[in-house]
C-alpha cells in the first residue's frame, strides 16, 4: 500500500532484532517515494562464538520469523525485503528457493532474499569467479561457498570474520573489512562478495570498486538494488557503488 510519503513503494523488511545496520544503509541509499518498514525477529541469545552457537541462534530465528512477518504485514507493506542473510544460503538454491516459498506464502507477497539478490547482482556483471567475506563462523561459510558453487561459480576463498555475537558483527571497522576483502582477493578474481546483514559495507565497498576496478557487492546493496528493480525502481543511486548506479 503506498503512502503520501511512499507513493512509489512501501517495503516491509525482516531483520533480527540484534541488527542495526540494515536500517541505516537501507535509508543512507532510499531512492525517493520509497519507505522501508521493519518487522524485527526477537533473538534472545545472540552469542555466535561457535558453530554450534551459530545453528542454535538460526533455530531461534526460524521460530521467531513467523510474528515478525506478521507484524509487519500490519502496515501493508507491497512487497517483502529479507534483511538477514544466513538463512537464505542455508541449503543451497533449492533451501533459498523453499525459504522464499515459505515467507510468500505466510505473508501473500513477493519477497527479495539476500542469497537471490547476491546472485542476481553477480549475473548482473557476469562474472564467475568470486571472493567471498562474512561474519560467520565455518559452518555457516560452508553454507555461502555451497550456494554459489552449485549455481556455477568457482570461490575462489570464503574469509568469515567469527564475529562473538550477532551485536558485535555491526562492530567490525572499516579496516577490518578491508583487510577482509584483501584476504579472498586475487588478480583473476572478477568480484568481491559480502554476506551478513549487520555487517557496515557499503561505503568501504564504493572505495574499493575504486581502487580494485572491479565489483564489490555487499549484501545490504545486492537486495536493495534487486528490490528496487524487480518493482520498476529505476533510480541510480549516488555513493553506493557500481551496483545501485546501474540498470
Amino acid at each position: 500500500m503506498t503512502t503520501v510519503l511512499a507513493d512509489r513503494h512501501v517495503f516491509g523488511v525482516i531483520v533480527p532484532s540484534t541488527n542495526t545496520a540494515v536500517e541505516d544503509e537501507y535509508y543512507r541509499f532510499r531512492a525517493p517515494g520509497v519507505s522501508f518498514h521493519t518487522g524485527r525477529i526477537l533473538i534472545r541469545n545472540a552469542v555466535l562464538n561457535s558453530d554450534e552457537d551459530m545453528e542454535n541462534f538460526l533455530e531461534d530465528l526460524r521460530g521467531e520469523i513467523g510474528a515478525a512477518v506478521e507484524s509487519v504485514l500490519t502496515c501493508k507493506p507491497d512487497s517483502l525485503i529479507m534483511g538477514m542473510s544466513a538463512e537464505t544460503f542455508w541449503g543451497g538454491a533449492e533451501g533459498n528457493a523453499e525459504f522464499e516459498r515459505w515467507i510468500g506464502e505466510m505473508s501473500g507477497l513477493d519477497v527479495v532474499t539476500g542469497a537471490s539478490a547476491t546472485h542476481e547482482a553477480l549475473q548482473r556483471f557476469g562474472v564467475r569467479k568470486i571472493g567471498v567475506i562474512t561474519p560467520y563462523q565455518p559452518v555457516a561459510d560452508e553454507q555461502v561457498r555451497a550456494y554459489f558453487t552449485e549455481l556455477g561459480y568457482e570461490v575462489h576463498a570464503v574469509h568469515g570474520l567469527k564475529c562473538g555475537s550477532a551485536t558485535s558483527i555491526a562492530e567490525v571497522t572499516p579496516q577490518e573489512i578491508r583487510d577482509a576483502f584483501a584476504k579472498v582477493d586475487a588478480p583473476d578474481v572478477e568480484a568481491l562478495v559480502q554476506a551478513g546483514t549487520n555487517l557496515p559495507v557499503i561505503g568501504v565497498a564504493a572505495a574499493l570498486e575504486e581502487e580494485l576496478n572491479k565489483p564489490v557487492v555487499p549484501i545490504n546493496a545486492a537486495s536493495l538494488w534487486h528490490a528496487y528493480r524487480t518493482h520498476g525502481i529505476k533510480d541510480r543511486i549516488p555513493g553506493a557503488g557500481r551496483l545501485l548506479a546501474t540498470l
